[in-house]
């Protein structure tokens, strides 16, 4: 596989180059914009992952409708991206649009429930089956809300994650696991991750990172009695996608049972297993689940659910604490505008015809992708998580974070990734991971596998 993967990388390096130079001829009004914008934004961005997508200057859209977008010079894409899973629905679903059209007639927000709140709190707890919901703006809030609950009901301080794991931005869960090997015993330690900008605090004294897939290595920390919840994506997605091994998020849900742990499932990402998340369909009831990305049809929105007996809990908590700020929340979490999208997107959009369609196609397009791989002879693999697809520099798929790191090569995303760029198909710019929405058709599944086909034929040929 290495030799492979090295042959191919050579070839990428001189594939990179001339679609470099193809972009910044196709994309002249992109180029102008970034020229602009680097002004008055750092990088020519809003945020500067902006700027990450291993194009010579950044791509701007004008708009995006469906499974498709127009950039700047009204070029036509193909979205496989959708906004890494923000647009997992399609991009601005008609009844999100019309729901916030006319809301908007009616206020923004005022730190006061709207009238629909009942509406919003049934129709979560229909899709996801957890009856007690909390809204935040992002993920990353609903994450490091989650973590005060969990420390506040269970007393304990620390938390337990997996090497690999992506839970947004929240500080806690920023640390990678470090194996060494002393006086021939191998050692692991929990650290902050290198690449953090500005961190002071040690992230490794709270928290506690093993391998994902290792239920030996939980249960070793769980046994301690400090562990306040155990964090986890049922399948880690930011670091290549490491599914479960068959049983391990049950045994994840039985371990933190024994031993008093919260277990806390992020399906931020696996929303795309089906209708309900992957819990939900799996079977698996967590202590609390975080949504974020796509409930809201796009717009900046999240929720947490828990039990009823978790609810008495997190009410005690809170009526024992003093008066004041509670670290939970923000001003405008829950606000009109986005009670009125979740509730189009969960009962208009998020429907079982729309993930019958969705995992229907990327089912079609996981045999397509797996024939062009065997038709090129290339050791890779493609992992599947209902919508959500990702093509791996590996013969199999990974079992954790390490196996992941080892399959990525970065030449060779960036050339892949370029290369259909340059010829309407847009992957997320972090690894090869691709969604299909309800918008996709067959016809946009058909033109990635054409071009995606022709890419790995320069790459092997050249």
């Amino acid at each position: 596989m290495h030799s492979t993967n090295d042959a191919l990388i050579a070839h990428a390096e001189r594939l990179l180059k001339s679609e470099r130079q193809q972009f910044l001829q196709r994309h002249p009004t992109s180029v102008r914009l970034a020229e602009e914008a680097r002004k008055h934004f750092l990088y020519g961005v809003p945020m500067h992952w902006m700027n990450d997508w291993g194009t010579p200057t950044p791509l701007f859209v004008r708009e995006a409708q469906g499974a498709h977008f127009t950039c700047a010079d009204g070029i036509d894409y193909t979205d496989f991206c959708l906004g890494d899973t923000g647009a997992m629905f399609g991009h601005s679903p008609e009844p999100v649009a019309r729901a916030l059209q006319a809301q908007a007639q009616r206020g923004f927000t005022t730190m006061l429930p709207g009238v629909n709140t009942p509406d919003v709190g049934a129709a979560l707890a229909d899709q996801f089956g957890l009856p007690y919901w909390q809204l935040a703006t992002t993920a990353t809030d609903a994450n490091r809300f989650v973590l005060r609950w969990a420390r506040a009901v269970t007393g304990r301080t620390k938390l337990l994650v997996f090497d690999g794991c992506y839970h947004g931005t929240v500080d806690d869960t920023l640390v990678d696991c470090v194996v060494d090997v002393e006086d021939g015993k191998t050692v692991s330690q929990t650290v902050s991750r290198a690449s953090l900008l500005g961190q002071t605090v040690d992230l490794g004294l709270h928290t506690v990172a093993v391998d994902f897939n290792d239920l030996a290595a939980v249960e070793r920390e769980l046994a301690s009695g400090e562990i306040a919840c155990l964090l986890t994506e049922p399948a880690l997605t930011n670091c290549g996608m490491v599914p479960a091994r068959p049983g391990f998020i049950a045994s994840l849900r039985e371990l933190t049972t024994r031993y008093g742990t919260l277990l806390i499932l992020d399906e931020t990402h696996t929303i795309s297993s089906g209708r309900g998340g992957w819990a939900r369909n799996a079977g698996v009831e967590p202590d609390f689940i975080v949504f974020g990305k796509p409930i809201a049809g796009g717009l900046p929105a999240a929720a947490y659910g828990f039990s009823a007996a978790l609810a008495k809990r997190m009410q005690a908590a809170k009526d024992a604490a003093p008066p004041g700020h509670s670290g939970i929340g923000t001003t405008l979490s829950g606000n009109m505008l986005t009670l009125a999208a979740l509730h189009a997107t969960l009962t208009e959009v998020a429907t079982p015809a729309a993930y019958e369609h969705m995992l229907t196609l990327a089912a079609t397009l996981e045999q397509g992708l797996t024939a062009v791989l065997e038709r090129h002879a290339l050791p890779w693999c493609i992992t599947r998580i209902g919508a959500r697809l990702e093509l791996q520099f590996c013969p199999t798929a990974p079992v954790n974070a390490r196996e992941a790191r080892a399959a990525q090569q970065d030449e060779l995303e960036h050339a892949i990734h370029l290369y259909l760029l340059n010829r309407g198909v847009l992957l997320t710019p972090f690894h090869n991971m691709m969604l299909v929405c309800p918008e996709t058709r067959p016809s946009d599944i058909d033109t990635l596998l054409t071009v995606l086909d022709d890419c790995l034929t320069t790459l092997t040929v050249n």
